[in-house]
C-alpha cells in the first residue's frame, strides 16, 4: 500500500438533549469502526426536541435512537407482520410490544438539491438504487430514477409544490411496485393502485414490483391457443394467440382504441381478465370506455388504469408497468389476461420529458437513447407460461399513433420491431367508409395460423391473397372503362369481400359465424348482391343458419378442421336462404 495513502475521515455527530457522557462516546465510537473503515471523529449538538436518548449522524446514515424514532420502528414493525386469522390487533400489538428489540440499522438521509415539473434531484443518498422508493419529509414518494456521481433523479408521486429545496428525504430500501389482487376487478384505479372510481377502497392481497425481469424461454411455451377479436378481418387473416405481442398501428382518429375495445368486448364469458391502461388519455374518453364495459357487463372481469392527460408526467410514465404487474398477478395464477397500452406513444413522449428534466442527452428524433431498452422490457413481459408455472398468459395489445401513416418514424418502428406483428389502420380506408380499416398489406401476424382454430384456418383459404389482388387490380383499372367480363367478376367478388370485412363497433363475431360467412363469400355466393344490401343480408344469413340449421353450429364449434361435407352444408343452406331474404 502506498505511503501517501490517507485514510478515511469519518464524521459523527451527535444530537441529544444532555450530552452523552465518556463511556457513551467511547461505544458509539467502537460501534461506527465496526461498521465503517476509517478514523471516526465525533462531535456533539445540544438539541432539546431530541427526547430521551439521541440521534446519531454519520455521513448520510442517520440511526435514530430518540423515543420517536423507537416508536417508528415498532409501527413498522406492527405493520409489517403478517395477517393471521383469529388473531386480534390488541393481541398484535402486545405481542410486538414484548418482542420489541431495536434496529440498529441506519436510515440514511439526503437533501432535495433541486424540485420542479415532477422531478427532484436529491444529494446524499449514494446507497440509494435504481427503482428504489424513496420518502419526503413531508410523506411525499418518489422512486429513484437516474443515477449520478454527486447526486440521483428521482420522479415523484404526486404534486411538487410541498416539496423545498433543502428538505430531507429518506431511502425506503424497497423497490417500486403495486398492490394486486382479485378485488382490483371491476374497479377503475389509478397507477398506483389507488381507487378513483369512488367505490370505496380495495382490499389487495399481495404487492408486485413495477419492473421484473421477463418470463425466459424455459418458462415459457409456444402461442399455439387463439385471443379472438370478433373481428372478423384480424381474425381471419392477423390472427392474435394468448401471450403474443400485437400492436395496433395508424393515425389518430382511424379506429384503434375501438378494435382494442372491441378485442375486450369479445371476452365475455371466456374465463379472460382484461386490463385497460390509458396513458395521456382525455379523462372524458376513458368515462366513455369504462361506460361501454359497463354497459356490456364486461366491467368486473376487467381493470381500467388511468394517467389521464391532465396527471402528472411521472403517473403517466409508470401506467404501463403498473397494469402489467397487475396483469402478472394473475398470470402466475393460471390465467388468461389480455391488456391494452392506450397508447405507447404517449408513454414514449413521457419518458422523453423526464429524461429532459433530468439532464440526459437525447438521442435519434429527440428521444432519448434508452427508450426501445425500455419498451422491449415492458412487451417482453407478455408471455405463454409453461405448463409447470401454471400454463397463464398475458397478451399484449399496445397501441401507437402514427403522423401522416409514417409507421417509418422512431417510436414506432421501435416497437414494430419488439412485437410480433401489426395491425396497421389506414386512414383512406377509414375515411371511405371501410371500417375497421386494416390495411391488408402492412398488416401482418407473425404468429399465423398456430393461432387459429383448424375451422378458421380452413375456411380463411385465399381471402388475403385474393385482396391483394383486387386492391391491385382496382388501381390499374380505375382509369379503364372497357373492361373484360373476367376483370369485372373479379372486381364485383373483391368490392364483396371488402364489404364483407366491414363491422360495425361493439358487435363482435363469434368464430362459428366467422366460418360462416367466409365460407359463403369466398364460395362466390355472396358477390352478386348489391353492396349496399350485404350488412344486411349476413345478418340475416347468420341467423338463419344457426335457428335452421343448429347441426353447422355444433360441428363448426368442436374444434376439427373444417370437412368438405361441412362446407357443402354451409353453401347449400346459404343457397336456400338467399332466395328467401334476397
Amino acid at each position: 500500500m502506498s505511503e501517501n495513502f490517507e485514510r478515511r475521515v469519518i464524521h459523527a455527530l451527535i444530537r441529544s438533549a444532555q450530552p452523552p457522557t465518556r463511556e457513551q462516546r467511547e461505544k458509539l465510537v467502537h460501534f461506527l469502526a465496526s461498521r465503517y473503515h476509517g478514523e471516526i471523529r465525533m462531535s456533539w449538538d445540544k438539541d432539546p426536541s431530541v427526547v430521551d436518548g439521541f440521534i446519531l449522524t454519520a455521513g448520510s446514515d442517520v440511526y435514530d435512537w430518540s423515543i420517536e424514532g423507537r416508536l417508528q420502528q415498532m409501527k413498522n414493525q406492527i405493520n409489517s407482520a403478517p395477517e393471521r386469522p383469529g388473531v386480534s390487533v390488541i393481541s398484535l400489538i402486545r405481542e410486538s410490544v414484548e418482542n420489541f428489540r431495536m434496529v440498529a440499522e441506519p436510515t440514511e438521509v439526503g437533501k432535495v438539491l433541486t424540485v420542479g415539473d415532477g422531478v427532484a434531484t436529491v444529494g446524499g443518498l449514494q446507497g440509494a438504487c435504481y427503482g428504489e422508493i424513496i420518502a419526503f419529509e413531508n410523506g411525499i414518494k418518489g422512486m429513484v430514477q437516474d443515477l449520478k456521481k454527486d447526486y440521483i433523479g428521482c420522479i415523484l408521486f404526486g404534486s411538487d409544490e410541498p416539496i423545498k429545496a433543502g428538505g430531507k428525504v429518506y431511502r425506503t430500501y424497497h423497490q417500486a411496485g403495486i398492490p394486486v389482487g382479485d378485488q382490483l376487478l371491476g374497479r377503475v384505479v389509478d397507477p398506483l393502485g389507488q381507487p378513483i372510481d369512488d367505490m370505496g377502497p380495495i382490499r389487495t392481497e399481495g404487492f408486485r414490483p413495477l419492473e421484473c425481469k421477463a418470463p425466459g424461454i424455459i418458462d415459457r411455451q409456444p402461442v399455439d391457443r387463439p385471443m379472438e377479436t370478433g373481428l372478423l378481418c384480424i381474425d381471419a387473416m392477423f390472427p392474435i394467440g394468448r401471450g403474443q405481442r400485437e400492436l395496433i398501428i395508424g393515425d389518430r382518429q382511424t379506429g384503434k382504441t375501438t378494435i382494442a375495445l372491441d378485442t375486450i368486448l369479445n371476452q365475455k364469458d371466456k374465463d379472460v381478465i382484461c386490463i385497460y391502461v390509458a396513458i395521456g388519455q382525455k379523462n372524458s374518453s376513458v368515462a366513455q370506455t369504462v361506460e361501454t364495459l359497463r354497459k356490456y357487463q364486461l366491467l368486473n372481469q376487467c381493470i381500467v388504469v388511468v394517467a389521464g392527460a391532465s396527471d402528472p408526467v411521472p403517473m403517466q410514465y409508470i401506467a404501463p408497468y403498473s397494469g402489467t404487474a397487475m396483469g402478472e398477478y394473475f398470470m402466475h395464477k393460471g390465467k388468461d389476461v389480455l391488456i391494452v397500452y392506450d397508447d405507447l406513444s404517449k408513454h414514449a413522449t413521457s419518458y422523453r420529458t423526464i429524461s429532459l428534466l433530468l439532464g440526459r442527452s437525447p438521442g435519434r428524433e429527440a428521444y432519448p437513447g434508452d427508450i426501445f431498452y425500455l419498451h422491449s422490457r415492458l412487451l417482453e413481459r407478455s408471455a405463454h407460461l409453461s405448463d409447470e408455472l401454471g400454463g397463464g398468459s398475458l397478451t399484449a395489445l399496445p397501441i401507437v399513433e402514427t403522423q401522416a401513416g409514417d409507421v417509418s418514424a422512431y417510436i414506432p418502428t421501435n416497437i414494430i420491431s419488439i412485437t410480433d406483428g401489426q395491425i396497421f389502420l389506414e386512414s383512406d380506408l377509414f375515411f371511405s367508409g371501410q371500417r375497421p380499416a386494416v390495411n391488408v398489406g402492412l398488416s401482418v401476424s407473425r404468429v399465423g395460423g398456430a393461432a387459429q382454430t383448424k375451422a378458421m384456418k380452413s375456411a380463411t383459404g385465399t381471402l388475403r391473397l385474393d385482396l391483394s389482388q383486387y386492391r391491385e387490380m382496382q388501381v390499374f383499372t380505375q382509369f379503364d372503362s372497357d373492361l373484360d367480363d373476367l376483370t369485372k367478376s373479379q372486381l364485383e367478388y373483391g368490392r364483396c369481400l371488402m364489404r364483407l370485412l366491414r363491422q360495425p363497433q361493439h358487435s363482435p363475431l363469434t368464430n362459428e359465424q366467422q366460418v360462416i360467412l367466409l365460407v359463403c363469400a369466398l364460395g362466390h355466393k355472396l358477390q352478386h348482391l348489391d353492396p349496399r344490401t350485404l350488412d344486411r343480408v349476413k345478418v340475416t344469413l347468420i341467423k338463419e343458419i344457426e335457428d335452421r340449421y343448429p347441426e353447422i353450429i355444433v360441428s363448426l364449434s368442436d374444434g376439427k378442421k373444417l370437412t368438405q361435407e361441412e362446407e357443402s352444408s354451409i353453401l347449400s343452406a346459404c343457397d336456400e336462404i338467399l332466395k328467401e331474404v334476397v
